[in-house]
């Protein structure tokens, strides 16, 4: 696919309205502060309308309600700048490498694992026994596929990726490098010894994970395997980089998790849920359908459906609002009361004359 296109030709892509010179050639997409003279740019939220009245690029996708100054040759109005953002990205972008078809003989496969058709395998790969692997999958080099684990068909694990026994995967499954699926959950008993430090025992971790289609893992996300049962990852869930999953989770269709969030052991995530980053979860927690957890929040209760908590400990919005505003009050209340007592105090002078 060409890298060059015209102005109309994007428009004609993205269904944007073109202001300016149609004619007009880029071949790389920027941002506004970086753009030079054929580069395509883009303007998503107000707070960048500045660097939009001084920026270089030759195009600008804008809103179709936008207005203000902007020295592009040209500007391509769309209903949703995000999305024709990134179809314009794949315009530009260099196409992914190819992974054909076959095995690599540094491969290591046993006998009783099936693979589907138009399977890729990289170096240095394992595929434990009695393991199923879908058509189309591509596993790059350095991946490990335990015993009697199940992925569909059309995913892609990236280099380094483990997939521990028994797990079961869905379609088009996604993982960056370094994802571990089903390592042991995090779970001991400590019996205290007297005069001698206590004894720690490990909780055999003995059930599983289950993980619906469409599903994307971040580089080093952990989703640890059931303590008994399943820890469950529904439909279309997308778990950024870093996040750790505990025991016996379960997380929703089409909920998000950010990078370095935690969640711990048997705690219950709705459907269309987001944990920012950096949010912390405690075990055996509800978190309601269409809730979002803010960034660096300490949740030590159930949250409600359609509730955004923040802070630590994590409070609705009204709550956090009402604790932010009370020192403010305290002020306001104190210079009122200064306020009475110097009229009072005047009035109390007045009739003692």
């Amino acid at each position: 696919m060409s890298m060059t296109w015209t102005v109309a030709q994007l428009a004609a892509q993205l269904d944007a309205e073109v202001e300016g010179a149609g004619d007009a050639v880029v071949s790389r997409l920027a941002a506004l502060d970086e753009a030079q003279a054929g580069d395509l740019s883009f303007l998503t939220s107000s707070r960048y309308a500045a660097q939009m009245a001084s920026t270089a690029a030759t195009a600008v996708i804008v809103g179709r309600d936008w207005s203000g100054p902007s020295p592009a040759r040209a500007l391509l109005r769309v209903a949703d700048p995000n999305k024709a953002c990134a179809e314009a990205a794949q315009f530009f972008a260099p196409p992914p490498p190819k992974r054909l078809p076959g095995i690599h003989p540094t491969a290591v496969i046993a006998a009783d694992a099936r693979l589907g058709e138009g399977v890729h395998v990289g170096p240095w790969c394992v595929i434990e026994a009695r393991a199923r692997i879908g058509d189309q999958t591509v596993i790059e080099a350095q991946c490990f596929i335990g015993e009697d684990v199940a992925i569909g068909s059309h995913g892609h694990l990236y280099p380094q990726v483990s997939i521990r026994e028994r797990v079961r995967i869905g379609d088009r499954f996604i993982a960056h490098c370094g994802a571990v699926v089903g390592s042991d959950g995090f779970g001991y008993t400590v019996t205290p010894q007297p005069g001698a430090l206590p004894r720690v025992a490990k909780i055999p971790q003995t059930g599983t994970v289950v993980i619906g289609h469409d599903v994307e893992i971040g580089a080093n996300a952990t989703i640890d395997r059931a303590r008994f049962g399943e820890t469950r990852i529904g439909n279309h869930v997308k778990i950024d980089n870093l996040v750790q999953i505990g025991h016996n989770v379960r997380i929703g269709d089409c909920s998000g998790v950010i990078a370095q969030a935690g969640i711990a052991g048997s705690t219950r995530i709705g459907a269309g849920v987001m944990i920012w980053a950096q949010a912390g979860l405690s075990g055996h927690l509800t978190v309601g359908n269409g809730a979002q957890v803010g960034p660096q929040a300490g949740v030590a209760r159930d949250v409600p459906d359609g509730q955004y908590v923040i802070g630590s400990p994590a409070a609705s919005m009204r709550e956090m609002a009402a604790v932010t505003l009370a020192p403010r009050q305290i002020v306001k209340l104190r210079s009122r009361l200064a306020e009475l007592e110097a009229r009072l105090a005047a009035l109390e002078g007045t009739s003692g004359t």
